[in-house]
């Protein structure tokens, strides 16, 4: 038991190093692109040059997904690529000292990082190695039959990448527009509302994975349903956290702006639509057919907020 133990701390470790690798590579690729591309690009041709770098990252991700046979190899690069997207976009919009970065751009910063700290350590927490595959692929991988590699390029990883993405543009609106246009609007009550939304959202997901967890210890069983604590108020306090996330992101691009264009807007809009048309549904379905009492549960709690359109 103990060499088998031994052995098992041994193989997660391998993986853990393998996945710092991958991540290492596709980052060291998405900095060459960028660099390729020029440095001194501005309005939307910097955008299009983040967006490339961001997809040669993806497929490096997915290179390595391949060669491990484990899509879950990307999972982390939904945490941790905004950061490096709000780091250069502040980066280039201030220069290497960063002396003229506003208290706006460094509490949004503040909110992406502390977000992804905790998304990054809580997937790390859970994974256990290059053996655990996240069951939505599985069943993905089941469900496309010879289709299964496009389906794994495109839908697990080009294209939450590309929702990512879109959803992290309102940066671009807080780090160059106002300097653009020469109109700097200064801190603001949108901006208290965004930083308020950010911490809830950040403590939200943190608060409802340590009860997961927990619940997860003692359970007798896995038929049994965790319905304390957040989860008694609604199914996925996980998933509003993560949805509060992306709208504390968008509220400050609107606090720079003072309006909402669409390109600033259309990523939080793709990114709650993805939650409550696909994610929710998914794990809802697969709840209910794991969970016996998952039914009488599902009847009397809300899946995210107490509105009568979202209660079952």
């Amino acid at each position: 038991m103990i060499a088998a133990t031994h052995r098992d701390k041994i193989i997660v470790t391998k993986s853990y190093l393998l996945l710092a690798l991958s991540y290492v590579a596709a980052l060291i690729a998405a900095a060459v692109t960028i660099y390729m591309l020029g440095l001194d690009r501005v309005g939307i041709d910097l955008l299009i040059a983040l967006l490339i770098a961001d997809v040669v990252a993806t497929i490096v991700i997915f290179i390595f997904s391949l060669a491990s046979g484990n899509s879950s190899y990307y999972d982390p690069y939904w945490s941790v690529i905004p950061v490096f997207i709000a780091g250069y976009l502040i980066w280039h919009a201030t220069g290497t000292t960063g002396d003229n970065v506003s208290l706006r751009e460094w509490l949004l910063l503040f909110v992406i990082s502390a977000w992804a700290v905790r998304l990054t350590v809580n997937f790390l927490y859970g994974w256990q190695g290059l053996g655990h595959i996240d069951w939505r692929y599985t069943k993905l991988k089941d469900d496309a039959g010879i289709a299964w590699q496009v389906v794994n390029f495109f839908g697990i990883h080009l294209i939450p990448t590309l929702i990512v993405f879109l959803a992290c543009v309102p940066v671009y609106y807080v780090t160059h527009v106002p300097h653009d246009v020469g109109v700097i609007r200064p801190l603001n009550i949108i901006d208290a509302l965004a930083l308020a939304v950010g911490v809830i959202s950040v403590w939200l997901e943190y608060q409802s994975d340590v009860e997961l967890h927990r619940f997860r210890a003692v359970r007798a069983s896995r038929q049994e349903v965790l319905d304390t604590g957040l989860w008694s108020l609604c199914r996925h306090p996980n998933y509003l956290g993560e949805m509060g996330l992306w709208l504390s992101v968008f509220l400050f691009g609107y606090a720079a702006m003072g309006a909402a264009p669409l390109m600033m807007s259309a990523g939080v809009v793709v990114m709650l639509l993805l939650f409550v048309a696909i994610s929710i549904p998914m794990i809802e379905n697969k709840l209910a057919g794991d969970k016996p009492g998952y039914a009488a549960y599902k009847a009397r709690t809300f899946a995210i907020l107490p509105l009568s359109f979202l209660k079952s």
